[in-house]
């Protein structure tokens, strides 16, 4: 569930994640791996937080990667 702050929508990492249709542990390994930029807000706790653009940007990430992935699997078939 999104907490509001100041009017606006945040999401935990393990939200936008499913929201986005990705795990926790792979949006993880593309942040170590440098592949994902850090987000820019953190909670209280340090825990990351997604503004509606940082979700965004997520579910456009995955969105790219399922395409350049369907793209790869399709020229290994052909």
């Amino acid at each position: 569930m999104p907490k509001i702050i100041n009017n606006k929508k945040y999401y935990h990492t393990s939200e936008a994640c499913s929201i986005a249709g990705i795990s926790k542990n792979t949006f993880l390994r593309w942040v170590a791996n440098n592949s994902f930029a850090e987000v820019q807000y953190r909670d209280g706790r340090g825990w990351r937080m997604f503004d509606e653009n940082e979700l965004a940007r997520l579910v456009n990430e995955v969105s790219k990667r399922n395409s350049v992935n369907l793209v790869n699997n399709n020229k290994l078939t052909a």
